[in-house]
């Protein structure tokens, strides 16, 4: 979800083999990390990609209903991160947070697991209460696990080591690999045997990540000068010095951070709930989406440089809501397509509808190495293309996937639309992601003042969870065919298939071109930082 040297166009070329101070190669702790993510991604997109199938085929839940909770949850696995953000940051360090995160979502996964068990039963009562208790455990875990792993893939290295976007992507690597590999063992597990099999392969999953942290973590999850990382509070080891006369900020909320924080949402939630109608999880997600940057950038501490790098970020942020608002129709909206609108026999063999969020996935595996070695072309060339402007690109190529499936949708065989249709979204979507998402990460940690790293990390995320929220409101206005009335989005009705995927063309497509308009300005306020 990170590629090679986001430079301005113009500036100075720095390629990974010629910097001072550099190394060659990567710390063994990143591959630690790498496989570590790769077991809980493992778990995360295992049980995703069964879950709006499991809600509308055994919990019988309508396909409007499902999308909805599908979004709340995927919206709150990305806004618990700034819970556990803040408490390795303040209390925990980086390690207890991943350890008492990844025990939640293993416990989450289980109950997942007993849920389906009960499923059965004509009485749905008690595999839903398993359910909402599984995901609760799952939402919270994921908010201590999620930010800290990624916080420690940068301190691996020293400040300006250029191998940080690098290694970004080989992070990405595993996050994607173990990403392409759920949906096929879960899946098939979930769909052709029984669901609960595939909530209890994804509990596995986690448990193995876990293991191979433990084991592993005091001889390779080390700083460049040898020390632990992740043992104490991020707060204790900052790296950036304090101007003259100003006074370093322990990472801890000011009381003025904690009434913007606490009034604000209050305020938020309130009009977006009671005068804006939205749920109550839709409202909590977009009032701390909306109030959390303003507890950072309010921060007496920051000079007038660290202030500008983190509106760059908190800017961007409004571009990658969209971006995953789109992006994540896979698992609602895009998943119901494949499993209902499309022909999915392959010489005799009927795919499986969840197979389709491997493809992203496996796309990502074959596509990141070419397009990091693209960008490092380019530099070589003189042609620096700059992080916001790479962003911009991730729009666009998201636009053309939804035109192309649009394309596909004006007239479906009895037999169901070609699988050609969504492969091609995927690839398409697949390039806009690498364009966009894993230098997101990489500029979050390149940007943030270290006092406040993990913190951040956990507010970004509440951007892709405002996305997610949204993709799961998106994917409830799926058309059904079979139904005589159509939904609404605003004053446009949704009367086909064709008319549904055009509004993610023109949602992605306008802020393609604004965040391109914008991208020059962004990156003078970056200040030197590529």
């Amino acid at each position: 979800m990170s590629n090679l040297h986001d430079q301005e166009i113009g500036a100075e070329i720095e390629l990974p083999s010629e910097p001072a101070g550099s190394e060659k190669g990567h710390p063994k702790g990143l591959y630690v990390l790498f496989v570590t993510e790769f077991w809980e991604r493992f778990s995360y997109y295992g049980m995703r990609a069964i879950f709006a199938l499991y809600m509308t085929k055994m919990l019988l839940l309508d396909k409007a209903l499902a999308s909805n909770i599908y979004g709340s949850y995927t919206g709150l696995v990305y806004l618990t991160p700034l819970i556990g953000g803040y408490v390795a940051d303040r209390y925990w360090g980086n390690r207890k947070s991943i350890f008492v995160g990844g025990l939640l979502m293993a416990m989450g996964q289980f109950l997942m697991f007993f849920s389906a068990t009960f499923s059965h039963s004509p009485d749905k009562g008690l595999a839903t209460s398993l359910m909402w208790s599984g995901l609760a455990f799952l939402i919270f875990g994921n908010g201590f696990f999620k930010p800290n792993i990624s916080t420690m893939v940068g301190q691996l290295y020293k400040e300006n080591d250029s191998r940080k976007d690098a290694a970004y992507t080989i992070f990405y690597m595993g996050i994607n690999a173990g990403a392409f590999i759920a949906p096929l063992i879960c899946g098939y597990l979930g769909e052709n045997v029984d669901f609960k099999w595939g909530f209890l392969s994804a509990g596995m999953g986690m448990l193995v990540s876990l293991l191979i942290f433990y084991i592993t973590k005091n001889k390779y999850v080390i700083a460049p000068d040898g020390r632990q990382l992740g043992v104490g509070p991020n707060s204790a080891i900052d790296k950036t010095a304090p101007v003259a006369g100003e006074k370093k900020s322990s990472g801890g909320f000011s009381t003025q951070q904690l009434t913007i924080l606490i009034g604000g949402i209050v305020v938020m939630f309130s009009l977006i709930h009671f005068v804006g109608g939205v749920d109550v999880w839709g409202s909590l997600i977009y009032g701390m989406t909306a109030v959390g940057p303003f507890v950072i950038i309010t921060d007496k501490s920051l000079t007038k440089i660290e202030k500008d790098r983190l509106w760059v970020i908190i800017l961007i942020m409004i571009f990658v809501i969209f971006f995953w608002m789109c992006f994540e129709q896979a698992g609602a909206s895009l998943t119901f397509f494949a499993a209902e609108q499309t022909n999915r026999h392959i010489f005799g063999w009927e795919m499986p509808a969840s197979y389709f969020q491997s493809f992203n996935a496996g796309f990502i595996i074959i596509l990141a190495p070419i397009i990091s070695a693209v960008w490092v072309q380019l530099a070589r060339k003189g042609i620096n293309v700059a992080a916001p402007f790479k962003q911009s690109l991730g729009l666009a190529f998201l636009a053309s996937g939804f035109l192309f499936i649009a394309f596909g949708t004006n007239s479906i065989p009895k037999e169901g639309a070609s699988i050609l249709f969504l492969t091609g979204l995927y690839f398409l979507h697949t390039i806009g992601e690498l364009c966009l998402s894993p230098i997101g990460l990489s500029m979050v940690n390149k940007l943030t003042p270290g006092r406040f790293t993990s913190l951040m990390m956990g507010i970004w995320f509440l951007a892709i969870a405002t996305g997610n929220k949204l993709a799961g409101a998106m994917s409830s206005l799926y058309p059904d065919p079979t139904n005589p009335v159509h939904p609404h989005l605003f004053s446009l009705e949704i009367d086909s298939l064709h008319t549904y995927f055009m509004i993610f063309v023109g949602f992605s497509g306008v802020a393609a071109v604004m965040l391109f308009l914008l991208s020059r300005k962004l990156q003078k306020m970056m200040h030197g930082i590529s």
